[in-house]
């Protein structure tokens, strides 16, 4: 099992402990990833990172679909493949409705097919076998719709890239497992019990067998995000992991439309899921944190007692002998965490 880091996004302000990634590097950690919502972007800080450092590879986790063209996504991905020496991982998702709709100024329409036709064309571009041209309910190249000028045809990049990138997706609802099993080289759960594989199997399985080419766990990363709070008092190391569910399963989306919400559901806390939505729309978010349970917590995370957090590695290090894990992407550590953990696991 590998081990990565999950920084996320900005606050208000930004700041990358760039010390703290090269000793994760020096540990032998594999990966580090950056995300986006609608403050800094996640290219930027792949970018600064892959420059300072040598070994570690660098990924979106995720770069929003709706916020760039297919071939501006391409061009992105094949520069920093190319100056970092293939350690950039391109992971991609369709955001929500709230973002793209509110802050993009998109259509939130159809995501698992726009999805499916963005990473095609990416996979077109980076195969340079001829000039781009693609006829999709999304993306048109060239684009012969409204206001067309009838001037553009299909183009080949100038850049040749060092062969196919490695593409994620973001995905914890069925149809999203599925395509990203058919289609992708790997998925980032948002968290996930890993005793509880079979939320996930028969979606994935469902995914190979439309896949292409030959597919099956071997073949595929899963590479959960894995809240760390290390400490001898559980109770005051759940609650920063409280916070963050909370937000997931009540302030994401809305009623009917939260796929975080529904995870939770899958994986056994319906009822939880229900009330703490109940409780953070009407804002009750203190309310709504004390309701996640202390099972999801524990499950999902790395959280007390440094023995607890032992036992839990050797969960997970069983799922990954299993090809249920390919790496554990760590949120939340400090140093002496981290090097805990790389202990326990490389």
């Amino acid at each position: 099992m590998k081990l990565g880091l999950f920084l996320g996004y900005s606050g208000s302000e930004y700041k990358i402990d760039i010390n703290s990634i090269r000793i994760a590097e020096e540990m032998g950690y594999s990966s580090v990833w950056l995300s986006e919502a609608y403050g800094s972007d996640a290219v930027t800080p792949s970018a600064w990172i892959l420059a300072q450092t040598s070994k570690i590879n660098v990924g979106t986790g995720i770069m929003q679909i709706p916020a760039r063209t297919p071939a501006c996504t391409a061009m992105t991905a094949m520069t920093l493949q190319i100056l970092s020496k293939n350690r950039f991982i391109l992971g991609l998702g369709p955001s929500g409705p709230q973002v793209v709709e509110g802050w993009h100024g998109e259509p939130y329409y159809r995501p698992l097919i726009r999805t499916r036709e963005y990473i095609e064309i990416i996979r077109k571009i980076f195969a340079r076998e001829s000039p781009v041209e693609y006829e999709g309910k999304h993306y048109q190249l060239p684009y012969k719709g409204d206001n067309a000028t009838g001037l553009g045809k299909p183009l080949k990049s100038i850049l040749h890239p060092s062969g196919q990138i490695k593409i994620f997706t973001a995905a914890v609802a069925p149809k999203g497992i599925r395509l990203a099993a058919e289609i992708a080289d790997g998925m980032f759960p948002i968290f996930m019990i890993p005793e509880k594989f079979e939320v996930f199997s028969d979606n994935i399985n469902r995914g190979f067998e439309k896949s292409e080419n030959i597919k099956n766990l071997s073949h595929f990363e899963i590479c959960p995000i894995v809240p760390v709070s290390i400490g001898k008092d559980i109770n005051l190391c759940r609650k920063p992991i409280k916070s963050m569910l909370a937000l997931y399963i009540g302030g994401m989306g809305a009623v009917g439309k939260n796929f975080y919400n529904d995870y939770v559901k899958l994986l056994g806390f319906e009822q939880a899921a229900i009330d703490i939505q109940k409780l953070y729309l009407t804002g009750k978010i203190p309310q709504a944190e004390e309701l996640v349970p202390d099972e999801l917590v524990d499950s999902i995370s790395l959280v007390g007692p440094r023995e607890n957090v032992a036992e839990r590695l050797n969960i997970w290090k069983k799922a990954a002998q299993e090809n249920q894990v390919s790496s554990i992407l760590l949120s939340g550590g400090f140093h002496n965490q981290m090097e805990f953990i790389a202990e326990n696991v490389l």
